[in-house]
């Protein structure tokens, strides 16, 4: 009984210091809580490990040479932080220095780091005067050759898809839903994409469900490709185009029950993916960004291998939408919008003999359109960066 007690008063405490511990350590997954039980129990308040560079839990790098730069914040005094570098995270550390502190309570690291090709980690630990100790790492996988090896193990492709054909105050439309299931059937079942696609969402659904996107883990080969059919509108005296949600009100001068594209911009900008791709078929879907990409020509005489690791070393935020500034077809029940049959026609090509379908070439089918299709990058593109499907 007394051992139960033990084990109880023990299973308590962590829950309580859990309770004291703020943002990062809670929903990072890789912040790491060590508690010493040989030692007198103490309630605490944790460390927090604030990353800024690299930005991603998981990234890589063709330069051996990496910004590494990062902060700690504790309200309780720190005792010690230090920084180590591993091969694996079963081995002990390769190098451990200590970071100085700027005060008793803070910590600041910044500094370009060498570090050898392969697999890497930088683990930042804080320790405080109670014994409360945090650590999180950055995975960072440095070279081409052991990119190459990692293609195949570590990247995955998520879909989310937005349809709306039902409105509480705008005119119905035949086609999004129907639109959207077929192409995230050839998405699933052709590129191995894991698809979601959200009915008649209102503005709430919309953003809880990116946000939920937002919250994922990725690994710096991962790709998020976020779609959108239905209603759209554009405003001359904001001068801003909008998505619009099924609840979305007719009579609305603020706009405030309605999706903007440049809060849209911003938060698909800030999920922490590196490969993102919005596809937009919806009217004025082109007022979203101005700026136009690069193809895939300057890559062509790379092997398959050779152009995904390039593409997939460089951070991707491009869009697609059905039409410029101005209203886009539906099209006829049963038939699919113009802009999803071109869609559709891309994807069902497999990207031809290299099984390879770049965004860029998925254009090319959109030029055939009568309405004015527009492509390009927005928010922290990359130059040369592409969006991939990678046929089974």
């Amino acid at each position: 009984m007394r051992k139960i007690k033990q084990i109880l008063a023990v299973v308590g405490f962590i829950l309580f210091a859990a309770a004291q511990v703020n943002g990062q350590v809670v929903v990072d997954r890789t912040n790491k809580v060590s508690l010493d039980f040989t030692k007198p129990i103490k309630a605490t308040v944790l460390p927090e490990v604030n990353w800024v560079l690299p930005r991603l839990e998981y990234t890589n790098s063709e330069e051996n040479k990496v910004d590494i730069k990062a902060n700690v914040s504790s309200k309780v005094p720190l005792k010690r932080v230090t920084l180590s570098v591993l091969t694996s995270l079963e081995d002990e550390p390769m190098a451990t220095m200590d970071i100085p502190l700027l005060s008793p309570t803070s910590a600041e690291f910044e500094k370009n780091m060498y570090l050898g090709d392969g697999q890497n980690y930088v683990r930042i630990t804080a320790e405080n005067v109670d014994g409360g100790i945090v650590s999180d790492d950055r995975s960072v996988i440095v070279g081409m050759d052991a990119l190459k090896d990692a293609i195949a193990i570590d990247r995955k492709d998520y879909a989310v898809l937005f349809a709306t054909d039902k409105y509480d105050n705008w005119s119905d439309l035949t086609n999004p839903i129907y639109d959207a299931k077929a192409i995230g059937k050839e998405l699933e079942e052709r590129y191995g994409f894991e698809v979601r696609i959200v009915e008649n969402a209102s503005q709430d659904l919309v953003f809880n469900t990116l946000r939920e996107y937002a919250q994922k883990s990725y690994k710096p080969q991962d790709q998020l490709l976020v779609f959108f059919a239905g209603h759209g509108q554009y405003d001359e005296t904001f001068g801003e185009g909008f998505v619009v949600a099924r609840n979305s009100m007719a009579n609305d001068p603020g706009k405030n029950s309605y999706i903007s594209h440049s809060r849209l911009r911003n938060i698909i900008d800030n999920v922490k993916c590196q490969h993102i791709m919005l596809v937009m078929d919806v009217c004025f879907g082109g007022t979203f960004d101005p700026v136009l990409a690069s193809s895939r020509s300057i890559y062509e005489e790379m092997d398959n291998s050779e152009f995904i690791v390039k593409k997939l070393s460089l951070r991707t935020r491009k869009y697609l939408t059905s039409g410029s500034k101005e209203y886009v077809p539906d099209g006829t029940p049963g038939s699919h919008s113009p802009f999803a049959v071109r869609m559709l026609e891309a994807l069902k090509t497999s990207g031809g003999g290299d099984r390879l379908l770049t965004i860029s070439e998925v254009n090319v089918y959109m030029q055939k359109l009568q309405t004015t299709p527009r492509f390009g990058s927005f928010g922290a593109d990359d130059q040369g960066s592409e969006f991939m499907f990678i046929a089974r």
